[in-house]
């Protein structure tokens, strides 16, 4: 459940962990501090205020009870530690603090594993054939890349590989920067375990450990797996890429702490641009109406501003729900998801998933190997900003041959290759091409990369009526006309236009 916006349910696919019972929800202070325990918080300091009031506000975050972990003065948001039920509504009362919020319904020292399926490998067979049919200039398995022709990818990279002083950061899980299609373009710099909160690169933090989800891995090969005659081509072959690991690795979860820091390090660390495929545990939407959750809001929203600001462009994945995200209510059953989940309906104008819904936000959904709207996408009016090749179950969109299977094929730790389908997978491919945009575009503003991304893009006129499995009964509607609609927003990402305009 931790990555709903990272693996899509598909038949004889890797999915997400399902929905848990629904139950009473127990308040996050309560359910950690019955032992003892302590909790993880936010705190967000009033904007406008100075040095001063952020000493007065760490001062009173002692004296309430609680432990500063680490202090983003830059964007006013801190890190506290606390096993005091009431120190949250202690420190709301402070002068100078705008939110305070529990990160996590579960205490720190209650995590448990809940490891995400891995995704299917490639099979030696599968590789021997690719290999077999691969074209001169082409990588062995490329042939199996059915994603990269549909953005017009293979065309461009006959131009254009992307420049190495472009890097894109991979919010995620771990990297393993030894795998040989990642290694020649690895940003180590950049690289950072944001676990906790709290950057660190000692011991190569940012690597997978065992059993840790290969999610990220499979972004980041996505993104910029390099051309060098062998496995897979990424996107944007030529450019950096870095990992900033923000997924538990015990349990896959994504919480605001780490987020926060992931996207403070990737603005101050000179990267271009930002992939998130997950939305930010323990809860599926952030309700501005919840203290809590309130906080959280302002926390990641703080911190994807800053990285905007220091010119990254943020992208980020819509989700695999089928959910129409325009619709005024939605039955949320799945949050929280570190403990007991409870059923309730949130209004979206009031809730947010994060950070993909968050204000200048790139939100992508999925296509599949036809170039319809992939059968899991979450879509929405409105919402979707534009689309790319997430994949989809083979039985509803078969590709061409050579190319097998509807998935999308990526690296994954140990050297190692394999499918996997969602709208995780269609952001990392807008990812590359704002890299490639800004690889052409070198001075280019985040916001200048963000409009050519949007002007490339092919147009795609709504799927009327959606009926993907074939039963006779539409399973979606889409709204708006060719140029902006709820399944694809503005349309394809184009790879072509992107090295090309």
């Amino acid at each position: 459940m931790a990555v709903v916006s990272a693996l899509a349910f598909l038949p004889g696919t890797a999915a997400a962990q399902p929905d848990a019972p629904s139950a009473p929800a127990v308040p996050a202070a309560q359910a950690a501090q019955a032992d003892g325990s302590a909790m993880s918080y936010v705190v967000n300091v009033r904007k406008g205020h100075g040095d001063r009031t952020a000493k007065y506000v760490k001062k009173a975050i002692v004296k309430a009870g609680g432990e500063v972990v680490i202090a983003y003065d830059q964007i006013g948001v801190i890190v506290v530690h606390s096993s005091d039920p009431d120190f949250a509504k202690k420190i709301r009362g402070v002068k100078g603090v705008q939110s305070a919020g529990a990160t996590r319904t579960a205490p720190l020292s209650a995590q448990t594993s809940d490891d995400i399926d891995a995704a299917r490998p490639l099979s030696a067979k599968e590789a021997k054939a690719a290999a077999g049919t691969a074209a001169d200039g082409q990588d062995e398995l490329e042939p199996l890349q059915w994603d990269l022709p549909a953005i017009k990818a293979d065309q461009a990279h006959k131009e254009s590989l992307g420049s190495p002083k472009v890097t894109v950061g991979v919010l995620d899980s771990g990297v393993d920067d030894t795998h040989p299609d990642i290694a020649p373009n690895f940003d180590r710099n950049a690289s950072a375990s944001c676990l906790g909160g709290v950057p660190t690169q000692k011991d190569d933090a940012w690597r997978p450990v065992a059993k840790e989800s290969d999610h990220g891995m499979h972004v980041a090969g996505t993104i910029a797996a390099a051309k060098n005659g062998t496995g897979i081509t990424g996107v944007a072959p030529g450019v950096k890429v870095a990992s900033l690991k923000v997924a538990e690795p015990a349990t896959g979860l994504y919480y605001t702490e780490a987020v926060v820091c992931g996207f403070v390090w990737a603005a101050e660390h000179g990267v271009d641009v930002t992939n998130s495929s997950y939305y930010t545990d323990p809860w599926l939407f952030n309700c501005r109406t919840d203290d809590d959750q309130r906080a959280l809001v302002d926390a990641v929203g703080r911190a994807s501003r800053y990285a905007e600001r220091k010119g990254a462009v943020n992208v980020a994945a819509a989700g695999n729900a089928k959910t129409d995200l325009a619709q005024d209510e939605i039955i949320d059953k799945s949050s929280p998801n570190d403990t007991t989940p409870v059923e309730r309906t949130i209004k979206t104008a009031d809730c947010f998933d994060l950070p993909s819904q968050l204000p200048g936000v790139v939100t992508v959904s999925s296509t599949g190997a036809k170039g319809l709207k992939s059968s899991f996408s979450n879509y929405g009016k409105g919402v979707i900003d534009i689309a790319a090749p997430g994949g989809d179950s083979t039985a509803f969109q078969k590709p061409q041959p050579p190319a097998t299977s509807g998935l999308i094929l990526s690296t994954l730790p140990g050297g190692k290759f394999g499918y996997k389908a969602g709208t995780s997978m269609a952001s990392p491919h807008a990812a590359g091409v704002a890299a490639l945009i800004k690889s052409a575009h070198p001075k280019a503003s985040a916001a200048r990369v963000k409009a050519l991304l949007y002007q490339q893009a092919d147009a795609t006129a709504c799927t009327d009526p959606y009926d993907i499995d074939g039963d006779g009964k539409v399973d979606a509607v889409c709204e708006g006309g060719r140029n902006k609609n709820g399944f694809y927003g503005v349309g394809m990402i184009d790879a072509l236009d992107a090295v090309r305009k």
